[in-house]
């Protein structure tokens, strides 16, 4: 009975590894998950454009409504952290991390998004003004294909003024215009009294989408010259982002080292927790869609050494256990125990400080709070579970015993 015991826990311990393992090669070498982060201006790049105001003489409050509509239409676009500041008085600059087409971002941003509903005199009959909200999506056509579409929704003004002139030119076209240039022009077949008309005519729904964030973020108020849109190399330089990596990977190698001189099985089982404990890191800042900076490489580092610090303190804990006579699988639940409290506290007033900073900050600092705290909650998850799981199966089946090869220590009865 007892060595079925043992085999069923050490069937337990295998499992584990190739779990691990699995993930690690999944996220790591078949889909690396660091290939699919967003990273920021200072890691990867991306477009640089200077706006200039066409009027000398333009506002400073013209200027400044400029640069909400631009801040919105980005958002809108979903670049994660851009920069967009006012240069002088009549110039906007806007950095866009990982966009790589200069082009399409000016005609993103620059666009001056004026909507028109004209007669085929050239009357106008609505326009955007009271607009109030465009969406992009697919609408079956006749034929069952399906075809990208932005729709519209106007404001009550907007809606009487779309049904008086649906009703008047019941029959004829009405000519849809975006910056003077006609989109549509539809045969008025009925009179529409919802304020909800559509235009079609996009080759995709990438197209319809940049339209309809254009319309949902309004007219630029000033005219705005593209002075220098190109494409920018990292800010910290190729040379500077290696020797980054390799500082941290010499200091991984220490931890490492380190770990499993003084605890020596338990210090070899954090070391492969830590390894998971990057790779699910990782996988969470992708699944929230965060941007990883260089400010928040550094969140992550210090997560990193946070989380060999529980260890630290636990392992600790069942080293004196063992000292004073525990079994091995006594000393590590008594370890684990005694040590949670303590590591909880530690935890805690860190995610209040870094929930202070998300709160206060903005930019890559929010980026830094963002990684501090999930590499807090993350490194509580392997150190807590993953690591005191596989060292209560590896005691239950009879792997980890009193002595130094162990645990780094000596002292404590024979295991019995």
């Amino acid at each position: 009975m007892r060595s079925q015991r043992r085999k069923t826990h050490l069937a337990y311990i295998i499992l584990l590894v190739l779990v691990i393992a699995g993930v690690g090669y999944y996220y790591g070498i078949h889909q690396p998950v660091w290939d699919e982060i967003t990273k920021g201006l200072d890691l990867v790049g991306g477009i640089h454009i200077v706006l200039e105001a066409e009027d000398p003489d333009v506002s400073d409050r013209a200027m400044e409504s400029a640069l909400e509509v631009i801040r919105r239409r980005v958002d809108g676009l979903g670049v994660a952290e851009p920069e967009i500041m006012r240069e002088g008085a009549r110039r906007i600059v806007v950095n866009l991390p990982g966009v790589r087409d200069p082009e399409e971002a000016m005609e993103l941003v620059g666009r001056t998004a004026r909507l028109e509903f004209t007669d085929e005199d050239g009357n106008v009959l609505l326009t955007g003004e009271h607009l109030h909200e465009a969406g992009a999506m697919f609408q079956t056509d006749q034929m069952g294909a399906q075809q990208p579409i932005v729709n519209l929704k106007f404001d009550a003004e907007g809606t009487r003024l779309l049904a008086e002139a649906t009703e008047k030119h019941l029959g004829e076209r009405i000519i849809i215009k975006l910056d003077d240039e006609e989109v549509q022009a539809p045969v008025v077949r009925s009179t529409i009294t919802d304020g909800n008309p559509i235009i079609e005519g996009y080759e995709s729904l990438q197209e319809a989408q940049e339209i309809a964030i254009i319309l949902n973020s309004g007219a630029l108020p000033v005219d705005l010259e593209p002075l220098r849109p190109q494409f920018v190399s990292a800010t910290l330089g190729e040379a500077a982002v290696q020797q980054s990596w390799q500082a941290a990977l010499i200091g991984v190698a220490a931890v490492i080292a380190l770990m499993i001189a003084f605890y020596r099985v338990p210090g070899g089982w954090a070391v492969l927790a830590l390894g998971l404990y990057i790779v699910l890191l990782l996988v969470a800042l992708n699944t929230i869609g965060a941007t990883l900076t260089l400010p928040g490489i550094a969140g992550i580092i210090l997560s990193i050494g946070m989380a060999v610090d529980a260890n630290v303190i636990i392992f600790e804990r069942i080293k004196e256990e063992v000292r004073g006579g525990a079994t091995p699988r006594a000393g590590i639940d008594s370890g684990f125990r005694t040590a949670f409290r303590t590591i909880v506290d530690a935890n805690v007033t860190t995610l209040i400080a870094a929930g202070v900073l998300y709160w206060l900050a903005s930019g890559p600092i929010r980026g830094f709070a963002v990684t501090l705290s999930l590499g807090i909650v993350v490194s509580m998850f392997t150190a807590m579970v993953i690591t005191r799981f596989a060292l209560i199966q590896l005691a239950a089946a009879g792997l980890i015993r009193e002595g130094p090869a162990f645990f780094g220590t000596r002292g404590g009865r024979a295991n019995g």
